[in-house]
């Protein structure tokens, strides 16, 4: 990392651990009241890591992925990327679907990805990635 990069992701994410259900109760109300907090939760994080990581080119960081039940008494499981994004990325969009994807390919269940902008560019918001050809259209 050079001097002019700041790594804002790492004490996010080494807080996220103790403070979880905190986290998104501030940051994401709607979600936090979505979950059977009885139930408990799971960090996958390495999972997470081996998924972000493999056939990647240049550096992904590994963020958090949590395993969670809702309270709709379903025995469906919830998979929760949380991602901090610390700085200005043009790809930005495109890797949050890569990380999708792959997730969803892995465990074929529902995913939440949630993203906390902690840079200091509020005219920098991305908005989603999506692809489209000959009627065929994605969009995250």
């Amino acid at each position: 990392m050079t001097p002019t990069q700041t790594d804002y992701d790492s004490p996010w994410k080494e807080l996220l651990d103790p403070y979880f259900r905190p986290f998104l109760e501030l940051f994401f109300p709607t979600v936090a009241q979505a979950i059977d907090w009885d139930r408990g939760y799971e960090f996958l994080d390495k999972e997470f890591q081996r998924i972000a990581l493999a056939g990647t080119v240049g550096r992904r960081y590994a963020d958090k992925l949590v395993k969670v039940w809702r309270r709709t008494g379903e025995e469906t499981w919830v998979l929760i990327h949380i991602e901090i994004q610390g700085q200005r990325e043009r790809a930005f969009g495109e890797r949050m679907f890569t990380y999708y994807y792959r997730l969803f390919d892995r465990y074929g269940h529902p995913l939440a990805s949630l993203v906390v902008l902690a840079d200091d560019q509020p005219e920098w918001r991305p908005s989603g990635y999506q692809r489209e050809l000959w009627g065929c259209r994605l969009a995250l």
